[in-house]
């Protein structure tokens, strides 16, 4: 793994002054015989917004579902809030404090919005608490107030994704994994998806790992990043420093680097290869 010097994240001062709540070391998980992710290392700082930028089918995906047990790392340990994890069971780990947003939402379409929310508080026993968090999520999400009784399969995309993320929400996590929560959605959308998160971190102080192939609203809400390419991270900084890093900018944010010598982009090296 390439990581250039100075890759502190200075962010925000509580998320740059907190310990890792999730700790990746050399993770290599496959599907029989392919390998989908090479020697991943990572780490995730309570309380802060960490991303994963990546192509389509870099890898990105098999991240989450390492972290949430949906499949076993080959090597390597997942380490939350200093535990190891990996191997366990789904369940234990969403009671653990890890929720997972798949990516195309995947709600469950022919129950109500409202049992959709319910569904996401089965681990807990607190009817008080599950009752005021699920008057919070009406709250951020005013549209599922409005459609709670309508099935979920009915809605549009966009609130889909808002139920799916205010799902997870309800089993109250330290760690959120959300996987490309942009997918399909309108940009007016994915504003409003990404507010949402950033609030939701800033108020519930809940700490958020996020893939996504739109690196520019990534960065802009994260505050560290990584480049995920073909199962294997080859740069990590803040994101502020990332949108800057002239191979950022041109390989995941389109703005084409100037060249004296008129050098094709296809052409040119990437500075990590």
């Amino acid at each position: 793994m390439t990581v250039p010097e100075g890759t502190i994240d200075t962010t925000t001062a509580a998320a740059g002054a907190a310990a890792p709540i999730l700790r990746l070391a050399n993770i290599e998980t496959g599907y029989g015989p392919v390998q989908a992710i090479r020697g991943v290392s990572l780490e995730v700082r309570a309380g802060a917004i960490v991303t994963v930028l990546g192509a389509n089918g870099a890898g990105k995906t098999t991240i989450l579902k390492t972290i949430s047990g949906i499949v076993d790392p080959s090597k390597g340990t997942v380490e939350f809030d200093g535990e190891p994890i990996q191997g366990r069971d789904p369940d234990w780990i969403v009671r653990r404090g890890i929720s997972h947003v798949p990516e195309g939402r995947e709600v469950f379409p022919l129950l109500s919005v409202r049992d959709n929310l319910m569904m996401g508080a089965y681990t807990r026993g607190d009817r008080a608490g599950v009752a005021a968090d699920l008057e919070r999520m009406y709250g951020y999400f005013p549209i599922l107030a409005e459609r709670q009784r309508q099935e979920a399969g009915q809605l549009s995309g966009g609130q889909q994704q808002m139920l799916a993320i205010a799902r997870a929400l309800m089993a109250r996590p330290r760690l959120l994994l959300l996987d490309e929560p942009s997918l399909g959605l309108s940009p007016l959308l994915v504003r409003e998806i990404f507010a949402m998160i950033r609030r939701v971190n800033r108020e519930q102080g809940t700490t958020m790992l996020l893939v996504e192939q739109n690196a520019s609203v990534a960065l802009a809400h994260a505050d560290h990043g990584y480049v995920l390419e073909v199962g294997r991270i080859v740069l990590e900084d803040t994101c502020e420093r990332l949108m800057h890093n002239a191979d950022v900018r041109e390989f995941y944010l389109g703005v084409k680097a100037a060249s004296v010598r008129g050098e094709q982009r296809w052409k040119r090296r990437k500075q990590w290869r």
